[in-house]
């Protein structure tokens, strides 16, 4: 069991749980800020009826997605959807009201034996609410007459904004149809921000107009690597890989995202990570190529030249129809990873050093995300970038995603800015989760659930008043070794689960023994909905790691 610093809050936590786990309220994930068990249940049945407290349009779209659910899980005929402020009978309201006293993205949940009530400020919370209700309810699709609830009086809120998930649909592209799976998984999970990794080495995969040659010659690699990379004895499987979303598609994401309260940050990588662009359009590199689509996996050299305007002119020509599409505050502009020895011995790159009296070419990489966070920053928006756009300087009002450890995470916070935690020792989910000789091919490392759950998004360094910069944290899907949708849900769930709670629940609350009885309920509802998640952690018989 985890230590924490009120073992006092903790011992009244796990009382109200222990009587929950007896009142089959044990489901729960993320486990919520405060829950009282009532006396008796409530009976959903063909006679209940919802009721919704305004005209607006969320609102309703949240009842139909109630309904939605019960005819999918329990074969349940749609429910009489009424107007109306107070609960009767037999009723379940959603209820938006401004008064309702809950942080944002909270809502409260009661449910007696006469009627189920939520109640929100906004229909951000209602949504989370009615996610909540769901996990109370049978996780196996069959058909009922009647759904029986547990009372209980529920008020609950997130601890963090920013709830994150990312996925990097470059390396491996994955269809339109499982992004919208992977958005309803998160939506389960109540976590809020898909972080989308659209540009890289290995393929370009959304649309711009502007420039047809990024996904007509960019969005193509010849051939993939077949397992780990060796100079001696490489293997390609020597067939084309491609793909890459319209712009219709990627409004299609975004609509489908919102209407689960998911906002989607596009990822378009920036200077280095670029050959896939460098292929469609050489002129954009020191050198002029000829540039390919990686075919393995790693850094490469070859990065957009600093030095010249048509470099930046592309940019700004990208980010144009990127900001179009994508109504997030925050453009990803990677940022990670980019060599500076193609810079070091471009002419181009060392006149605009001297030109910008700029001491070396870490301060041209920050010359570079400056110029471009005040182009998007015109366009209202801001930016974010992994932890190397602190080298040379950061960006004066950027956010940062530490990786490659919190250090970078606690600068940045240090200077005041904002920060999404994400090191690669805990929230990488293409590490190994198991036994190596069992498991998958991986990148490499070793991150389990517990660890996982045990993460702890704001670091000690941090003082109080640096430490309300920390925005949240998220999970980091890399898809070197995962060729299939199949297989990303495999490394993704039930990790995922864990850092939800992580970052919605309270620090004070979190226990992986609790969390673990909760999710034998969960994984019955993964099987339910066709989720292929890993059951490592639920094996009669786990084997260690090496």
């Amino acid at each position: 069991m985890m230590k924490f610093i009120k073992p006092s809050l903790t011992v009244i936590f796990m009382t109200i749980v222990s009587s929950l786990f007896a009142s089959n309220l044990a489901g729960i994930i993320p486990v919520p800020v405060s829950m009282t068990p009532g006396k008796g249940y409530f009976r959903i049945t063909a006679k209940s009826s919802l009721l919704v407290s305004t005209d607006d349009k969320a609102v309703k779209d949240i009842a139909l997605l109630l309904n939605n659910h019960l005819k999918e899980f329990y074969h349940f005929s749609n429910l009489s959807v009424e107007s109306g402020q107070i609960a009767k009978k037999g009723s379940i309201i959603l209820k938006l009201d401004k008064e309702c006293g809950i942080k944002p993205e909270g809502y409260k949940l009661s449910i007696t034996k006469e009627s189920i009530e939520i109640c929100s400020a906004d229909p951000n919370g209602l949504f989370y609410g009615v996610q909540t209700l769901f996990q109370m309810m049978p996780p196996e699709k069959k058909a009922l007459s009647k759904i029986k609830i547990k009372s209980v009086e529920i008020e609950d809120y997130p601890r963090f904004s920013w709830r994150g998930l990312h996925l990097d649909v470059c390396r491996h592209f994955m269809p339109k149809e499982f992004i919208f799976k992977y958005l309803d998984y998160m939506a389960i999970h109540k976590l809020n921000t898909f972080h989308f990794h659209l540009t890289d080495d290995q393929g370009w995969r959304i649309e711009i107009k502007k420039y047809p040659l990024l996904t007509e010659i960019g969005s193509v690699r010849s051939e993939t690597l077949v397992g780990r990379y060796s100079k001696e004895n490489a293997v390609y499987d020597g067939t084309p890989h491609s793909g890459f979303y319209t712009q219709e598609e990627i409004k299609e994401i975004i609509k489908y995202a919102a209407e689960r309260y998911i906002t989607v940050v596009p990822e378009i990588e920036m200077p280095g990570h670029a050959l896939a662009a460098l292929s469609a359009y050489p002129e954009l590199g020191c050198t002029g190529g000829p540039y390919k689509s990686a075919t393995k996996w790693g850094v490469f050299e070859d990065v957009m030249c600093a030095g010249k305007e048509s470099t930046f002119q592309f940019l700004e020509g990208v980010l144009e129809e990127v900001i179009a599409l994508f109504p997030s505050t925050y453009i990803h502009v990677g940022g990670d990873e980019c060599p500076k020895v193609r810079w070091h011995d471009c002419p181009l790159c060392q006149q605009r050093m001297k030109d910008e009296s700029l001491a070396d070419e870490h301060q041209l990489q920050s010359y570079f995300v400056q110029r471009m966070e005040r182009f998007i920053n015109g366009k209202g928006r801001k930016i974010i970038g992994w932890d190397e756009i602190l080298e040379g300087g950061l960006a004066p009002n950027a956010a940062v995603m530490s990786w490659r450890g919190e250090e970078g995470g606690i600068s940045a916070a240090g200077q005041q800015h904002y920060v999404v935690m994400t090191p690669g020792s805990h929230c990488y989910l293409d590490h190994y989760q198991g036994d190596k000789e069992t498991e998958p091919l991986a990148i490499g490392g070793f991150t389990p659930l517990e660890k996982i759950y045990g993460y702890e998004p704001v670091p000690a360094a941090l003082s109080a008043e640096n430490a309300r910069f920390v925005m949240g944290a998220q999970g980091n899907v890399w898809t070197e070794y995962m060729a299939s949708p199949a297989h990303v849900e495999y490394m993704v769930y039930p990790r995922a689960a864990a850092l939800s709670e992580v970052l919605w629940s309270s620090k004070e609350s979190r226990d992986y023994s609790s969390f673990m009885k909760r999710m034998k309920t969960m994984v019955k509802r993964y099987k339910s909905i066709g989720l292929n998640y890993c059951p490592n952690e639920f094996s009669k018989s786990k084997k260690k790691h090496d």
